[in-house]
């Protein structure tokens, strides 16, 4: 086959492609694990539609309070069966992965009680909700909130052993973050998760473990309900949307918890039992059904990425042969330029605003200026293509996303390319 023509027109230097037809035989096995995880993800799937007897009505849109949206108590019964948790609440009118966490803390913490992050400070925008970072109102050090947190070990890994230190019978919540962030650690596996919990759970049973699940969904064939925690959250534009779902975010867990949660969205008193799902149910459970196709991509893609970059003597978290608990792959550049000439090129290759050039600015949430190459059907729908970082040593650049793979090699090239012009390898 003749690609001249797609090299062309994306300015593609086309002496890579012995390297990464190379570097794809060497992950040959990668693949073939990670084909038995989407196997797996998607028969889950699949039953928890057909025991919640999915309808054509259930895609009808209600209007109103909403009493007639039966897609809305579908949709949930779908996600609780998923994460094998008591109950779930799916609404639109969570508007991203740091509300459906903002949510559920507000929710369940009061002033005075206790919360520590077991994996650390947690993700950028997480710091300004609790109040270490940023200089917000309404934050939930504000509110008489108490903070801490457990240092990751010398191995960037959780401090098992540090656990019955920071944990104690004034703990009411204890924070576990899946995903690398915008850290150096890779993601922790659901082995690790639960090894944690089971401390967390040994120091004091009553400690509410809430696992930020973000990035993380279905790319294991386990998720951390089933190893122990109360409860979990995340977005709607990143895994589980399948790059269909066009917002929203999740919350699942034990019934009690979901309820706290509910009434702070909404009232108490009215809860889950109102609320539109604005006719998006059919998406929902459209990307839903893609899911775990979509995941698979998306960590194949990150894996090329790190082998080929690996190659070239850059480090990358996580390794290519590391277990793998969400679809981020990070490459370290110690230079903003690097990072801004990936996500330029990145953004080249995109399928929408592909004509647009990112630059760093300072985004809502965020301390440092990010740079984020972004352009998807959904706009930030982090489960499409996508590459973004914090301009701060060490500077670093992160990849996540991709519906398909061949998308994601295209823009390797692209990469790959304006690396060679600019001496960078």
């Amino acid at each position: 086959m003749n690609f001249n023509e797609v090299y062309q027109h994306y300015n593609i230097d086309n002496s890579f492609d012995e390297l990464i037809q190379q570097g794809e035989e060497d992950l040959d096995k990668n693949f073939k694990r990670l084909e038995q995880i989407s196997e797996y993800n998607q028969l889950k799937v699949l039953k928890a539609f057909n025991n919640n007897n999915l309808s054509t009505q259930d895609f009808i849109s209600a209007t109103g309070y909403g009493y007639a949206d039966t897609g809305r108590a579908t949709v949930e019964a779908i996600f609780a069966d998923i994460f094998k948790a008591e109950d779930s609440l799916v609404r639109p009118s969570i508007v991203a992965g740091t509300h459906a966490l903002s949510l559920v803390l507000f929710a369940l913490l009061n002033h005075g009680n206790e919360m520590v992050a077991i994996t650390d400070d947690p993700y950028d925008t997480m710091q300004q909700v609790i109040g270490i970072a940023g200089n917000k109102k309404g934050n939930l050090l504000s509110k008489g909130v108490k903070y801490s947190k457990l240092a990751l070990d010398n191995n960037n890994m959780i401090d098992y052993p540090g656990i019955s230190e920071v944990i104690n019978g004034n703990t009411k919540l204890a924070l576990i973050q899946r995903s690398t962030g915008y850290t150096e650690r890779r993601a922790f596996t659901i082995d690790e998760i639960e090894k944690a919990i089971t401390e967390i759970k040994k120091a004091n049973p009553d400690t509410i473990v809430f696992v930020d699940n973000c990035y993380g969904e279905f790319t294991e064939d386990r998720e951390p309900i089933e190893v122990g925690a109360d409860i979990l959250a995340g977005s709607l534009i990143k895994n589980l949307g399948g790059g269909i779902a066009v917002t929203g975010g999740y919350v699942a867990g034990k019934r009690d918890l979901v309820e706290f949660c509910a009434n702070t969205l909404t009232a108490p008193g009215i809860g889950k039992d109102e609320g539109l799902s604005f006719g998006t149910s059919r998406q929902v459970l459209q990307g839903l059904y893609f899911a775990p196709h979509i995941v698979k991509e998306a960590i194949k893609v990150g894996l090329l990425f790190g082998k080929v970059f690996d190659s070239f003597g850059y480090d990358i978290t996580p390794k290519i042969d590391d277990p793998r608990s969400d679809v981020v792959q990070a490459i370290k550049f110690k230079d903003p330029d690097k990072v801004i000439s990936f996500c330029k090129s990145i953004q080249n290759a995109s399928t929408v605003d592909s004509n647009l050039t990112p630059e760093p600015f300072p985004m809502p949430g965020y301390e440092d200026p990010v740079i984020m190459a972004s352009g998807g059907f959904v706009e930030g729908a982090t489960s499409e293509l996508s590459a973004d970082g914090p301009l701060r040593e060490p500077y670093i650049a992160y990849v996540q996303g991709g519906l398909n793979y061949y998308h994601g090699k295209l823009a390797l090239k692209c990469v790959l390319s304006d690396f060679k012009t600019k001496g960078y390898i």
